[in-house]
């Protein structure tokens, strides 16, 4: 992909992304044998970790280092609670955290500061993130700890990066640390496994990335202890499931009825012929699991007072679709990431599929199902 469009900033994504996928295993490791206070809760009654700034800061000015103080970032995370006077002990180790990440950037093949980033640099660092996209011009969107919940349990979760251009998605990056790299990963290894046990090298995390219009996606090991990252030689080609068969297809959903409506899933599975159980999975781990053939479909339907940011579905809307899959909303329309940092006019849902014959059920059995919706 040397002379593709967007090689060099596919490159410097896919690095970054393993950069920050080694940050959060160590932060995660941390985090659950001491259950310190690395955890706090948002305004909204989400958690925000150490994790979530410190990666934000480490893509953050990577990104800027590799590609230009210029460029335009959207992300999640702001300084607002890290900046109290109260914060200050979690501000400096999000600071220690940071600068170790970004001393060990030579091994995935980047430059990193002459010197340590002081406090102030790593909250300008977070600050510089807050762009609100749009349809001029070119945005990188982050999602630094995407299945938060996730996160903090020892189960999955995603480090999702994209690159829009033009209020196209062209760059799609995933780093799943908690992700087998084997087929059937998410169904063979327990939470308790990913906890308990030390990870094999190269058998439990991977990153998975993809560039628009290439019509291929891929995925590689993430690389653990003193090795060095080999990109692209490492990576292997991914692709979507054939199976077109509902009552063969795994489906995927949130973990939380919170972030979708289980109920009404169910009917629509039951209307389309799904016959297994849903698959439920914390973050964009679901697009991933599609991308390389281990699920057919992945359907979310929040409420109607949700509203549905860009960066937790960019990355992998991208991934899907490169990889041989289609995803648009319920009423079958493509999504739009041009209007800013939110997905407007939802028709009612997301639905991602392995193939089109597949998506055309689900779209029938969404409005067959709709009359007795809740939402």
């Amino acid at each position: 992909m040397e002379n593709d469009e967007f090689s060099k900033e596919l490159n410097v994504a896919v690095r970054v992304v393993h950069m920050a996928c080694s940050l959060c295993e160590k932060v995660q490791k941390q985090l659950i044998s001491t259950n310190s206070d690395q955890v706090r809760s948002k305004d909204d009654h989400s958690l925000v970790t150490v994790a979530d700034w410190s990666v934000q800061a480490t893509v953050s000015w990577m990104l800027a280092k590799a590609l230009g103080s210029h460029i335009s970032i959207v992300a999640e995370e702001d300084t607002e609670s890290l900046s109290r006077p109260e914060s200050s002990s979690l501000l400096a180790r999000v600071v220690d955290v940071v600068n170790e990440c970004l001393a060990e950037a030579t091994r995935f093949g980047l430059q990193g500061p002459v010197s340590a980033l002081s406090a102030s640099q790593v909250l300008d660092a977070i600050s510089r993130c807050s762009s609100i996209g749009g349809r001029t011009g070119r945005h990188w969107v982050l999602d630094p700890v995407d299945g938060t919940l996730g996160f903090v349990r020892g189960d999955q979760y995603a480090i999702a990066l994209a690159m829009i251009d033009g209020g196209d998605v062209k760059i799609g990056v995933l780093g799943c640390p908690n992700y087998p790299v084997k087929d059937d990963g998410l169904k063979k290894y327990s939470q308790q496994n990913l906890i308990l046990s030390n990870k094999p090298s190269g058998e439990v995390g991977c990153v998975m990335y993809t560039r628009k219009d290439s019509r291929k996606a891929w995925m590689q090991p993430l690389i653990h202890r003193d090795e060095m990252l080999e990109w692209p030689n490492s990576a292997k080609l991914i692709r979507v499931s054939s199976i077109s068969n509902p009552a063969l297809a795994t489906f995927c959903e949130p973990v939380e009825k919170s972030n979708s409506d289980h109920s009404f899933a169910a009917g629509v599975a039951c209307n389309v012929g799904l016959r297994k159980k849903p698959l439920r999975v914390y973050s964009m781990v679901k697009y991933a699991a599609i991308a390389r053939g281990e699920a057919e479909i992945y359907m979310r339907f929040a409420s109607s007072s949700y509203k549905e940011k860009i960066w937790d579905h960019a990355a992998g809307v991208l991934l899907v679709q490169e990889a041989g899959g289609v995803v648009t909303d319920s009423g079958g329309h493509p999504l739009d990431f041009s209007k800013g940092i939110y997905l407007e006019g939802l028709d009612r849902g997301i639905i991602a599929c392995s193939g089109h014959q597949l998506h055309e059920k689900l779209i029938g059995a969404v409005y067959a199902s709709w009359e007795s919706s809740n939402l």
